[in-house]
């Protein structure tokens, strides 16, 4: 069953950390275990609090979370990947009770007798660039990846519209465990290369449109470059420079609930470096009427 984090807490999806936080000790304080000895229904109140709130209070989270729904988030985190890194005792450890953050952190999420969240290996890092196309477009990417001396390819799924420093987890590529548990996660830090053609805005792409000189007076048709083939466009008469003819839906690709970004095209004037006679007369006549 699909889970609303931020119904769950009650906050909308625009909320700061603050807010998040300040929802959270609320419902919490209601819903802790010690004050509901017996109540499995609060128990469970406050298991999906205390979930919601270690996905929206971890800014990366709460990313993936946005980007790709309930299903895409749990489909590349697991339950221990959620609670990773959680401060316990700040979360658990507040509220007051016979019970320190970890026992309570055990019994509720751990299986029970005193055991914490299975540990895993060292997590490691690396630096990967991509083209801008399949940053917009999404694909797979295949990297080569050196661990122990030994170089593997890796072939990863690049989500499409990831951003120039978003992280992308590979499950399983970290460091091995010292005493044989479940080794680390390799996290690839993005950069994106530019494109000769297209820049970016959030999810919109921007494009240069030339036209000439009359074509702005009188109005004209030009063939906008897109991601896929050249779309032709009517531009209306008397567009001034800088304006944008807007594509809609031939920005960045869609990806889970988010809809496909558009694409702007930005009109500019071409202004010829070298006139033909014919065109010098036509100019001098034009400029004898002002215009």
């Amino acid at each position: 069953m699909a889970k609303d984090y931020y119904s769950v807490l009650g906050v909308e999806k625009t909320a700061d950390a603050a807010t998040i936080k300040k929802a959270y000790r609320k419902l919490a304080q209601k819903y802790h275990p010690d004050k509901n000895p017996g109540d499995t229904q609060a128990e469970d109140q406050f298991k999906q609090l205390t979930e919601a709130y270690a996905v929206l209070s971890d800014k990366e989270k709460r990313h993936q979370y946005d980007q790709y729904g309930d299903a895409g988030f749990h489909q590349r985190f697991s339950q221990e990947d959620i609670f990773r890194n959680m401060n316990v005792g700040d979360i658990f450890g507040s509220f007051g009770g016979g019970r320190g953050g970890e026992d309570i952190f055990s019994q509720m999420f751990g299986g029970g007798g005193g055991r914490r969240p299975p540990a895993k290996g060292q997590d490691y890092s690396m630096q990967v660039s991509i083209p801008f196309r399949l940053a917009v477009q999404g694909g797979e990417r295949r990297i080569d990846y050196r661990s122990d001396g030994k170089v593997e390819q890796i072939n990863v799924r690049i989500p499409a519209g990831i951003e120039k420093g978003r992280k992308l987890r590979v499950a399983g590529k970290g460091g091995p465990h010292p005493t044989g548990g479940s080794p680390g996660d390799l996290y690839l830090q993005v950069d994106i290369e530019p494109d000769p053609i297209f820049t970016r805005e959030g999810h919109d792409l921007l494009v240069r449109a030339e036209i000439p000189y009359s074509g702005i007076c009188l109005g004209t048709s030009i063939e906008v470059p897109t991601l896929d083939t050249p779309k032709r466009v009517k531009i209306p008469a008397g567009m001034q420079p800088g304006q944008k003819i807007r594509l809609r839906g031939y920005g960045v690709t869609a990806s889970g609930k988010r809809p496909a970004g558009d694409l702007y095209a930005i009109i500019e004037v071409i202004v010829p470096n070298n006139l033909s006679a014919e065109q010098t007369e036509l100019l001098e006549q034009i400029k004898a009427v002002d215009l």
